[in-house]
């Protein structure tokens, strides 16, 4: 399935914490034959992994600051609606 998508970087950053480091990265992400849709992941929190989709190149570009500014704890969390939970 991997093989069939095209990943669009468009931010990338680690944040050290003092349990270990968390990555957060926002890519747009294309399949083969459709439309580019945009995602924020964060992976190494303690609770499951979280993203976030975004409708447009300019949400998810300031979707992934606001995101920043949340774990940081200058922010309060990116809209709900728009925040998903994987399940593992």
């Amino acid at each position: 399935m991997l093989d069939q998508l095209t990943l669009y970087p468009i931010a990338d950053d680690v944040l050290l914490a003092p349990g270990g480091k968390v990555v957060v990265r926002t890519y747009g992400v294309a399949p083969a034959d459709g439309a580019v849709s945009y995602r924020t992941w964060i992976t190494g929190i303690r609770d499951q992994p979280r993203y976030w989709h975004w409708g447009h190149y300019q949400d998810a570009e300031s979707g992934h600051r606001r995101v920043l500014e949340w774990l940081t704890g200058r922010g309060p969390q990116p809209d709900t609606l728009q925040a998903k939970q994987t399940l593992g």
